[in-house]
């Protein structure tokens, strides 16, 4: 299959062009910093890799983008992007969930090829993490329940599943301390390995379609909202 693949969710900017013919796929990549940064690069690196690759957008057989959660500049950021070379080369966008993206990345680096349990996790900020727990059994991935935002302390680990994500540096001290851990980041080549089955599977979509997940609605009030939160919080009963 020949895919475009990127994840802006996090600090990291990653970009993976995968081109591929009847005798093997040829990957090209670039990573580099994201955050600021991610609105001015991620558009002249994504044409710099599809013309390393030889590639024109119209030969894609799928855009593919981390969905999120994560940074929402980010998460904006890769959708608008998704969206808008996903209209202009009439070609479907796959959006593939952050989280697991982090699973994959984990048993990849892992290099196990059986079962595999991952509590994924990436750093929400405001002393919060995104989680969900996943499964790799009998070559596909699964869910087991849903997306959680919550203080580190609040994980509960079951004592079999791995630790996976961006979190120990900021909050490694608050989390269970005998679990296996492995730093994993959403990285643009676990999205092209996930690609194909999930295409499959019918989670491709028009351009139109393709939207962000986010978990934490609101991260900022206005001025009126904390006006009336100083008040209150100066209020007598």
């Amino acid at each position: 299959m020949n895919l475009l693949a990127f994840d802006t969710s996090t600090d990291l900017m990653s970009i993976a062009v995968q081109r591929g013919s009847a005798d093997a796929e040829v990957l090209w990549q670039h990573q580099a910093a994201g955050g600021a940064l991610t609105s001015s690069h991620l558009i002249p690196e994504i044409q710099r890799l599809m013309t390393l690759a030889g590639l024109d957008f119209g030969a894609l057989d799928a855009i593919v983008f981390g969905a999120g959660p994560g940074s929402f500049t980010g998460l904006r950021t890769a959708c608008s992007v998704a969206q808008g070379l996903g209209f202009g080369a009439t070609v479907p966008v796959l959006p593939v969930d952050t989280l697991l993206a982090v699973a994959e990345e984990a048993r990849w680096l892992s290099a196990d090829t059986r079962t595999f349990a991952v509590s994924a996790m990436l750093d929400a900020r405001m002393d919060e993490c995104y989680t969900t727990n996943y499964v790799f059994d009998d070559g596909a991935w699964k869910q087991q329940g849903p997306y959680r935002l919550l203080k580190p302390e609040q994980l509960h680990w079951n004592g079999s599943h791995v630790l996976a994500g961006n979190v120990f540096g900021a909050y490694g001290a608050r989390l269970p301390e005998r679990a296996t851990r492995i730093t994993a980041m959403p990285t643009a080549t676990a999205l092209l390995r996930l690609a194909p089955g999930l295409l499959a599977f019918g989670a491709g979509v028009p351009a139109e379609q393709a939207l962000p997940t986010y978990i934490r609605d609101k991260v900022a009030q206005t001025t009126h909202e904390r006006a009336v939160a100083k008040a209150l919080a100066g209020a007598t009963p």
